[in-house]
């Protein structure tokens, strides 16, 4: 039988404190990019990725899951994402046209998640499997661009990277939508 990690009240926790530092690295990170140091941006993102690891396995096998924690761990990985999509954008080491699908499906999935609030329907959010793809093809994206600064690439890598990521960053928004407009026309997911 299959059991749930237990959730704990308490604010203070090995996770949540390991989340806070991935959200005050954020601003380290786009420093970094703006100073053109792209070894010590690959740095930061790759120790964030290995600490959001971390957290979650801490929080998983040693009974440290918390609602804070449950808000906390996707903020500090949004805070990355985007912070990362709209600098490189910016500096144009990633196609602009990519940093506007990602961030526009966040925001999307954002505002359905407002819409249903506000019309009090109740759901659970659970990441659909085209979600995780989504998520990893972001973050390989992210890290070719990074790694292309550091060591060229042929320039189809980081382009084919940006492409999957189209697809899959799409495909997910695609789900999400169908389940929201789904849960307002009062039909279950």
């Amino acid at each position: 039988m299959d059991q749930e990690t237990p959730i704990v009240n308490s604010a203070v926790t090995i996770p949540n404190i390991i989340s806070m530092v991935r959200i005050l690295a954020t601003p380290l990170f786009i420093i970094f990019l703006l100073q053109n140091d792209y070894g010590k941006a690959m740095a930061v993102f790759v120790l964030a990725g290995l600490s959001d690891l971390v957290d979650g396995y801490i929080a998983r096998n040693f009974k440290q899951k918390s609602p804070l924690g449950a808000f906390l761990d996707p903020l500090a990985d949004k805070l990355l994402m985007t912070a990362s999509y709209l600098t490189l954008g910016y500096f144009e080491k990633i196609p602009a046209w990519l940093t506007v699908v990602v961030i526009s499906r966040d925001v999307v999935i954002i505002g359905g998640v407002i819409i249903l609030k506000l019309f009090e329907i109740e759901f659970r959010i659970k990441p659909a499997r085209v979600s995780k793809w989504a998520t990893a093809t972001q973050i390989i994206t992210v890290f070719l661009a990074l790694l292309q600064e550091l060591i060229p690439l042929h320039p189809w890598v980081l382009l084919a990277s940006c492409w999957l990521t189209t697809y899959f960053t799409v495909a997910s928004g695609l789900v999400y939508l169908n389940k929201g407009m789904r849960l307002l026309n009062g039909s279950p997911t």
